[in-house]
């Protein structure tokens, strides 16, 4: 029998630090239960301590999963781990994560402290820990450029200190898979009492390598491997969920592990992230990418249409694609929407089911066919309104060289009218929201892509766009690309508002 290897998802948590991708409570509690039909073990919800916004999102979430344990993460200071605790109250089966730097280069450059000082407090810390929550994670941050006689040492001190879970991250994205596998047996074989805890890996992907070190590390005996969904994360990412998954069920004959995972469920979590955070996926991202099972190649449509085994090496069912993805139509009605939406993966309420059954009503005059992905742009535009400071009412533009723009928004009871002239009609419909918003913002990265097939495709618009030296991402829809990219403009800025204002 093939032994378990416990999937610790934070893309709630590290992957929410990759810059722009910040979600709002709401938007979270839909992804933390997209994650628990998906599967994973433990879902690693916020760093309760760096503000009261995140601390009552990760409370939200360990209120609302019930299969999955909720961790938070605690730096070894008592004031983040009592923080973390008291988010962590009404979870299930709570996990504390608390973790302190290992590497000489962290502990001479950042904490300013000796290596005994290090193993006082990481041993300080795992107590405190353990008299509150009784299942604790302690991590060596920057495991991989740390000594291996002082990752026995301190892992050793976590241990005895009530560590329930070990973590060794390749903070950095620095090592190879050779190396990481050498480090965990190297670690596991030195350690007493290593064979009553879990062993953990937790690596970036500053080099690409990250599936390929968080499956070397299962063979050097990590038997948890934390990952996000779309490998999302700081800098160049984490760990990619469905990668790693797919390998493991794709390759036993090397990996022979299994997982708790649903793999039927893992494109609706990456579309339904993709979506809340406005974060497109690569067309050529293994697994989940639109090119991934896509065949143009004379001779590979030939073989697939001969026998699928001749291409493809998994099938798109097994990860929750399927070959015709229209969903509805003109006369479907609110029932059949609402079922529909719950298959792909979205917990609605009665007033946004019926705002969104508004909008699809809308959206079926304009096109014949509606996707699965029409369905899930409109979703994600739908829950963008909960936070809305300023909303769209219309927009026109016209002229060419200048263009004019005339902009109608929504603020609270008020409407708003103001016009500004500009290089084009998107320039000038964004410099009169900056009239009217009173708020500067400089556009980035801008892209239209077409969310569905047809002339008549639902056009998607993703945008960064920076306020005051920060990035925030914005996304929005329309069958006419103006204004999708006009209503991203404005998702980016009311994010802006939400998290400063």
């Amino acid at each position: 029998m093939a032994e378990r290897v416990a999937i610790f998802d934070t893309t709630l948590r590290d992957g929410e630090q990759s810059p722009g991708a910040s979600m709002n409570a709401h938007e979270k509690i839909q992804m933390a239960l997209q994650l628990e039909r998906l599967g994973v073990d433990v879902i690693e919800a916020g760093f309760p301590i760096a503000s009261q916004q995140e601390f009552e999102s990760v409370q939200q979430i360990a209120a609302t999963v019930q299969k999955p344990g909720v961790a938070a993460l605690a730096r070894a200071v008592d004031k983040d781990i009592e923080r973390a605790a008291a988010a962590l109250e009404k979870a299930v089966s709570p996990t504390l994560h608390t973790f302190i730097a290992t590497s000489d280069i962290h502990l001479e450059h950042k904490l300013r402290m000796t290596r005994d000082q290090v193993l006082e407090q990481a041993g300080k810390g795992v107590r405190l820990a353990k008299r509150l929550i009784g299942r604790v994670e302690f991590s060596a941050e920057d495991a991989t450029r740390s000594d291996l006689d002082y990752l026995v040492a301190i892992t050793k001190v976590a241990i005895e200190a009530g560590a329930s879970v070990i973590n060794l991250p390749d903070t950095v994205g620095y090592t190879t898979p050779g190396e990481i596998e050498e480090m965990f047996r190297y670690v596991i074989a030195n350690t007493p009492g290593s064979d009553r805890v879990v062993f953990s890996s937790h690596n970036h992907n500053d080099l690409g390598l990250a599936v390929a070190n968080a499956l070397a590390a299962a063979r050097g005996g990590a038997r948890q491997i934390e990952c996000t969904v779309n490998g999302i994360g700081e800098r160049a990412g984490n760990t990619s969920l469905e990668e790693v998954v797919m390998t493991i069920k794709t390759r036993q004959n090397v990996y022979p592990f299994e997982t708790g995972i649903v793999t039927e469920e893992i494109t609706n979590a990456s579309r339904q992230l993709s979506n809340v955070t406005g974060l497109p996926v690569p067309y050529n991202k293994p697994i989940v990418g639109r090119n991934a099972f896509a065949h143009e190649a004379g001779i590979h449509q030939h073989g697939v249409i001969a026998s699928r085994l001749t291409y493809e090496i998994m099938t798109p069912e097994s990860v929750g694609r399927t070959r015709s993805e229209l969903v509805l139509g003109k006369h479907s009605g609110k029932h059949g929407l609402a079922k529909r939406c719950e298959e792909l993966g979205y917990t609605l309420t009665g007033e946004e089911l019926q705002r969104l059954y508004d909008r699809f009503i809308e959206l079926t005059d304009r096109k014949k066919e509606v996707f699965e992905d029409d369905l899930r742009v409109l979703i994600a535009s739908l829950r963008h309104e909960n936070f809305e400071t300023y909303r769209l009412i219309h927009v026109r533009t016209s002229g060419g060289d200048p263009t004019m723009a005339l902009v109608k928004l929504q603020h609270g009871e008020d409407t708003i009218f103001e016009t500004a002239t500009g290089d084009g009609p998107v320039h000038a419909a964004c410099m009169a929201i900056e009239r009217i918003t009173g708020v500067s913002g400089r556009l980035s990265e801008f892209q239209i892509r077409a969310a569905t097939p047809g002339k008549d495709a639902l056009g998607d618009a993703h945008v960064t766009v920076e306020f005051e030296g920060k990035a925030y991402y914005g996304t929005g829809a329309s069958t006419d690309i103006i204004e999708a990219a006009i209503m991203a403009y404005l998702n980016a800025l009311n994010k802006y508002f939400a998290m400063t204002k």
